[in-house]
């Protein structure tokens, strides 16, 4: 996958406060009446009555994000690097608000944050970033190796079958169907642990020493993306 198609685009709207510091040096008779800055100088000053000067830093906007949206943003972030994403945020408070919900076709939003995917996929609003929606929107590939067994077995108690199977720490996943297979399991390997020799190993020595287990048939892909959370 090209660097560009894993741009993230996030769009946050900040709010806005102004400051009301105020510091008179402890020299002018106005000392008591002004409140006092633990932050260092030296500041922009003013002249004031009988030649005291006074902090100009009052009326100076601050942008802040609220702490549900700073929570998104924490939260794309990380799992953007995870998945091997960059993440552009863009507070649209600070950059032209109108001409950019125009320009990146987000008239009418009504919840920020806002994130677009490279292929155009969007969530709106801080309840939908849970970690398996912005899975959903970064599909990356798999590092390990996954793949599907389809397992014949003898009919007979398949609930013990079942328990068999789910105590093989590489079974993730079990499906019980109705046709030529009784059983298809999906099965992950950690990066490094081998490639297809590994998995029909496994299957031949772990699945297949099963006693009511008669045939198998698995499918090791050469290639896979994941639309799930990493574990």
């Amino acid at each position: 996958m090209a660097d560009d198609d894993r741009t993230l685009a996030l769009y946050v709207k900040s709010k806005r406060a102004v400051t009301s510091f105020y510091h008179a040096p402890s020299s002018t008779p106005y000392a008591h009446d002004a409140p006092t800055s633990n932050v260092p100088g030296p500041y922009p000053t003013t002249a004031g009555p009988a030649g005291a000067e006074y902090d100009t830093r009052a009326d100076e906007p601050v942008h802040f994000l609220s702490d549900d949206q700073a929570r998104c943003v924490a939260l794309v972030e990380e799992l953007a690097a995870r998945r091997g994403y960059t993440t552009h945020v863009v507070d649209i408070e600070k950059v032209g608000r109108v001409e950019r919900l125009i320009a990146e076709h987000l008239r009418g939003v009504q919840h920020f944050p806002v994130l677009i995917s490279p292929k155009g996929g969007r969530l709106e609003g801080c309840d939908a970033f849970t970690e398996e929606n912005l899975a959903a929107l970064m599909p990356t590939e798999l590092k390990g190796v996954r793949a599907f067994s389809y397992i014949k077995v003898r009919g007979g108690d398949l609930d013990r079958i079942r328990h068999l199977l789910e105590n093989l720490n590489e079974v993730k996943e079990l499906h019980f169907l109705t046709g030529d297979w009784d059983v298809v399991v999906v099965l992950d390997f950690a990066p490094g642990a081998g490639g297809k020799r590994t998995v029909l190993d496994f299957v031949t020595e772990r699945i297949r020493g099963i006693p009511e287990v008669l045939d198998t048939s698995t499918v090791v892909p050469e290639f896979s993306v994941t639309k799930f959370p990493l574990p």
